[in-house]
């Protein structure tokens, strides 16, 4: 197949959109740091081999925290859209695995809406917020990494279905960065079994929560790629308010498949 299966007039690709959805956290991530670092908030260190403070740490006070959540909170709606533009992509390169990608689309704007949440408190004293930031947090990274599985499991079935082609086995990166998530979860729940000492553990815990951080703006970034190769385009409905529609973007879109 090299031409599109479904076509639209006059717009312009989305690719960008999963670029700057994965990138707006991270930059938000790494400017904190480097603030708190320099107000001497945090320790001046490497957090992917110290381990020496969490993402939360690191953008809980003060100027940094601004600028996070400043960030994140934008890169929270662009992920939930993301997701959601993904199941239409993903109907696009075939129309079957209609399940999945209503799944898709259901879990990532959950997964948006807890990362609202997380970036929201963050920095707000009290339990109640505590208990928010941290199950936000929680939900944030399951039900992204169930949208991150169920895409490469999806995108890995068309690729060897020849519904799809690309170059440098992308299909098969798509798996082992779910994969290595994966092996970050139960490697941090065995060390909490296992592990006497409570101070390990943290900062090993730490290290699993940057490194997996990492992937999942790679796996962002992937994506925009992929959009790129296959010149995916789509259609947004105009919400209804008077007739009482919700948004929600149409099954139409332009395709190329490489």
């Amino acid at each position: 197949m090299n031409h599109a299966t479904y076509r639209v007039r006059g717009l312009q690709p989305i690719w960008l959109l999963p670029l700057v959805a994965g990138l707006l956290p991270a930059v938000g991530t790494i400017a904190a740091f480097l603030i708190s670092v320099r107000l001497g908030l945090i320790p001046s260190c490497n957090p992917f081999l110290d381990g020496c403070v969490s993402i939360s740490r690191a953008a809980r006070h003060d100027l940094g925290n601004l600028i996070f959540r400043a960030l994140v909170l934008p890169g929270a709606t662009l992920q939930a859209l993301t997701w959601i533009a993904c199941a239409q992509w993903l109907k696009c390169l075939h129309r079957s695995g209609k399940k999945t990608c209503l799944a898709v689309s259901i879990l990532g704007a959950l997964a948006g809406s807890f990362f609202v949440l997380y970036g929201a408190f963050l920095g707000s004293e009290g339990e109640t917020y505590q208990w928010l930031r941290r199950y936000g947090i929680n939900f944030y990274f399951g039900f992204t990494y169930l949208c991150m599985l169920l895409v490469s499991a999806r995108v890995f079935q068309l690729a060897r279905g020849g519904w799809l082609r690309v170059r440098w086995h992308m299909h098969r990166v798509l798996g082992v960065l779910c994969l290595l998530v994966l092996v970050f979860g139960l490697t941090n729940l065995f060390a909490k079994m296992l592990m006497a000492d409570p101070q390990l553990v943290d900062r090993l815990e730490n290290v699993l929560e940057w490194a997996a951080s990492s992937i999942f703006t790679l796996f962002f970034a992937m994506l925009a790629w992929l959009w790129h190769r296959t010149r995916f385009r789509l259609r947004a409905a105009v919400p209804r308010i008077l007739s009482g529609f919700l948004f929600r973007p149409q099954p139409e879109c332009h395709l190329r498949i490489p």
